[in-house]
């Protein structure tokens, strides 16, 4: 199910590929810059939905795809709404704010003065030992004990710097990948705030005692980080366990007299940012702070965390656990506790009898459904969030740093496979543009002879050895050495995905992501109706304008896979018991609207109907046996009783289309 999530409108329609239906590739007209006033000039509806306000932007695709020049504070944020494909007319993070929070109060000021000595001071010892160590010499040998001197230089400084440090170790356009390497193990526990404290939190949230609602709650806390613990309760009421997620006491405006700090400091650094980014530093701060303080409200929390309950109620394979709205606030978010066992403990995954093959497929479909289809993700998925159930399903936690992607950018990263699978670097340069990696208007020349370089050394490699950790370092100094920003819901993207895959690594050594992921894509892109997926579909079947009969033996192998594996879990066997009937449709590669939409276009679309009858005849033969190969390889999926009961029902609507083909075609001879 494809949700609209509050933090972002999903528009329906979607900028086209710049790859043609029938194969011809199209270069992308270039998009000049326009002003601030331009994006303010397009039209916008409000909706609201669940009492949440939300402006969908009417403007044209191609308007969002437009820089803008970043003059003014407001005009950042437009330009992280336009990237998005959203308008937030309500958000919790804008400049303005944070500065008429910080400069509320005398006292708020001199706090701020001490707090911005200590950074300066701190900030600028290291910074004189990098150029100490640049003018003796020995700035390589050094980086090792600098890059820990500066994770704890972070760790000292406090949440908002270790949260700065997360981040950064996942930003290889800002920050060497030696030093992300060691950023990566900066860990978010801090000691935990006293229990009476959060107590009382928790009291004033509730508006009354402890004892009226829960019989019991542990006396110590089950994790604690810079922004809040966990403790475990068991309800009065129901008797059901729950967890009880506490926010630190006094954490916001902390939070707060940072950001303004940390946008301070970055408008020092506009030029270089511009020169080895392609845009501001202030752009990177406002990214950072509206992420941080999502995380610090916890009704956005739980509004994420029902929104992924919404997405997966259908998916017996997965688990998100049920928010008690009635004992949440913003400061104390009350959730079904989840008895699961950690990911990083394969023997007892083992023990429990779960299959670890299976539990891994569904792992990385459950991602890829979040990244491709719904567009709302889990931007943290460490091991502590994520747990194997003992019926074999996948259980996903805290859902305080979620992202969020536009019906846009899920269509160019399709896009992106497609080109990848066809070896099309130019489109796959461009895909970066249309994504915000690179300024409107940058010349992709200089990336693209890169971009193929490091396809080719993973691709070439094949299945068995490809990994995205390996492709992310190539990637990394790539981006390190142009002016390339990552966009921080891609950062994420990266993040999600490496995280996932060191699990998998660690429930199995020589686990394959890509022979996991292929026949996902494979499957959706074979089953999906959305018309976008269907004209990726021929981008992929067709290449130079030729069909590709064997690329389309391997996607119709590789979704068989798919379901093969997915149906062996523990999890679709327990919950398909009682219902043999949606057991059987979703045991076998249900090809029935493929079939139906292939022979519309077969009927009704000239160039495919041209291109489909040469690939018959190719090399002045008829190729049956190809024709012969692919009906093997489905007839066991196809139940033509279904089919035909289909196309039945659809007979009507085929024979509307095609008068109206035949009329628009006769009205256009005269």
């Amino acid at each position: 199910m494809n949700l609209t999530h509050p933090n972002c409108i999903n528009k329906p329609q979607f900028s086209p590929s710049p790859v043609s239906v029938h194969g011809v590739p199209q270069r992308k007209k270039k998009l000049s810059a326009v002003g601030v006033s331009n994006f303010a000039a397009s039209t916008t509806e409000v909706v609201v939905d669940n009492g949440i306000a939300r402006r969908i932007l009417a403007s044209s695709t191609e308007s969002q795809n437009k820089a803008l020049p970043l003059g003014k504070s407001s005009s950042a944020m437009d330009q992280l709404d336009i990237e998005r494909g959203v308008c937030i007319p309500f958000r919790k993070y804008s400049p303005e704010t944070v500065r008429n929070k910080v400069l509320e109060s005398r006292g708020a000021v001199a706090s701020l003065i001490l707090r911005g000595v200590e950074i300066v001071w701190n900030l600028g010892l290291y910074w004189s030992s990098l150029m100490y160590d640049c003018y003796v010499g020995r700035d390589t040998e050094v980086v090792p004990f600098r890059a820990r001197q500066l994770r704890n230089l972070l760790c000292d400084l406090g949440p908002s710097f270790i949260k700065a440090g997360q981040v950064l170790a996942n930003r290889p356009d800002i920050i060497r990948e030696d030093y992300m390497s060691e950023l990566c193990i900066l860990q978010d526990d801090v000691p935990p705030f006293p229990n009476q404290v959060a107590f009382n939190i928790i009291e004033e949230e509730l508006g009354q005692p402890l004892e009226a609602v829960f019989s019991k709650i542990s006396s110590e806390t089950i994790a604690a980080a810079s922004l809040g613990q966990v403790y475990r309760a068991t309800l009065r009421a129901s008797g059901e366990d729950v967890a009880i997620k506490v926010q630190r006491p006094q954490i916001e405006p902390i939070i707060y007299r940072d950001l303004f700090l940390f946008r301070t400091l970055a408008s020092f650094l506009n030029g270089i940012s511009i020169q080895k980014l392609g845009c501001n530093a202030e752009l990177i701060v406002d990214e950072f702070g509206e992420k941080l303080l999502e995380e610090l409200d916890y009704t956005l929390e739980a509004r994420n965390t029902e929104d992924f309950l919404e997405n997966f109620k259908d998916d017996p394979t997965v688990k998100i656990p049920r928010v008690y709205r009635n004992l949440s606030g913003s400061r104390v978010l009350v959730m079904e506790w989840i008895d699961g066992i950690r990911c990083t403990n394969p023997q007892a995954i083992k023990n429990a009898g779960i299959d670890v093959n299976g539990f891994l497929t569904i792992g990385v479909s459950a991602a890829l459904r979040q990244l491709l289809e719904f567009g709302l993700f889990h931007g943290d998925p460490h091991p502590g969030n994520i747990f194997a159930m003992r019926d074999g399903r996948i259980a996903y936690v805290d859902f305080g740093n979620v992202a969020v992607l536009s019906q846009q950018n899920k269509q160019i990263l399709i896009d992106a496979v497609v080109h990848a699978v066809n070896e099309d670097y130019v489109e796959m340069a461009n895909d970066f543009t249309r994504l915000g990696f690179l300024a409107s208007g940058t010349d992709v020349s200089p990336i693209i002879p890169a971009l193929e370089a490091i396809w080719q050394n993973s691709a070439g490699k094949g299945l068995a050895d490809f990994n995205f950790r390996s492709v992310t370092g190539q990637f990394n100094k790539l981006v390190y050495n142009y002016p390339i920003r990552i966009p921080e819901r891609f950062s994420l993207v990266i993040r999600s995905l490496l995280t996932q895959e060191g699990i998998c690594f660690t429930l199995k050594p020589d686990f394959k992501f890509l022979e996991v992921a292929y026949p996902y894509v494979a499957k959706r892109l074979l089953t999906d109706p959305n018309p976008a997926l269907r004209e990726r579909l021929i981008q992929v079947l067709f290449k130079d304008g030729v069909f590709q009969w064997k690329r389309l033996e391997n996607l119709i192998v590789l979704a068989k896979e798919n379901v093969a594996k997915m149906s062996r879990n523990p999890a679709l066997q327990v919950k398909n018991v009682s219902s043999s009937r949606s057991w059987q449709i979703q045991s076998k590669l249900d090809l029935t609207d493929t079939i139906k939409d292939g022979t519309r276009l077969f009927l009704f679309d000239e160039g495919i109907r041209r291109q489909l009858l040469l690939a018959l005849t190719e090399d002045s033969k008829l190729h049956v046996q190809e024709l012969v190969d692919v009906y093997r390889l489905v007839e066991d999926e196809i139940d033509i009783p279904s089919v035909a009961v289909e196309v039945a029902r659809d007979l009507p609507n085929v024979v509307r289309d095609f008068l109206l083909s035949w009329s628009n075609s006769v009205l256009s001879d005269r």
